[in-house]
């Protein structure tokens, strides 16, 4: 049975909250989850199923500095994964946003992890169905599915322990 390490960015806690729910919900098959800001491509290179997460800010922007963060982020970490090689790698990702306050631009930064896990070689699970949400735009969309799992603990909070039960039970078999 694989190890599943997660990693999350935030800047409120939230982000952090839904990454200790899925840390307890798989028990020991997971370790303890780590903000990014205190890891590094080696830490994530270790195992191989990831969980990542991110909140969306403002216009679509990710977590860091240039958002107005105390401390750095995903803002930071991406560029640190060009030229990683997570080939045979499983990564499955998570993000909080408001559909209702910014309608385009929910949960951009998942659309931001994916394409950057993408292109370092990584397989992407835990595809979900956009349907249910109420957004105009979307990073994380491809075709009528977003690239992850998408809450929005703003709006629809009631949905988000169903949501990320049937997500976690859909990906299940990548550390079985």
């Amino acid at each position: 049975m694989a190890k599943v390490g997660i990693f999350f960015g935030t800047d409120t806690g939230n982000t952090r909250k839904v990454a200790k729910t899925i840390a307890t919900k798989l028990g020991d098959v997971a370790d303890k989850p780590v903000n990014i800001n205190k890891a590094s491509v080696d830490d994530l290179l270790a195992y191989d199923v990831l969980i990542v997460g991110s909140p969306t800010y403002g216009e679509g922007e990710l977590p860091g500095m240039s958002a107005g963060h105390d401390n750095e982020s995903w803002e930071e970490f991406l560029p640190t994964l060009v030229g990683a090689d997570f080939t045979g790698k499983s990564v499955a990702i998570y993000g909080l946003g408001d559909q209702e306050g910014y309608p385009g631009h929910f949960v951009d930064a998942v659309g931001f992890l994916y394409d950057a896990f993408a292109d370092a070689g990584a397989t992407i699970i835990g595809m979900t169905s956009s349907e249910g949400y109420t957004f105009k735009k979307s990073k994380a969309l491809l075709g009528d599915q977003f690239v992850g799992l998408a809450l929005d603990e703003d709006n629809q909070k009631e949905l988000s322990e169903g949501r990320l039960g049937d997500w976690l039970a859909s990906i299940s078999s990548a550390w079985a």
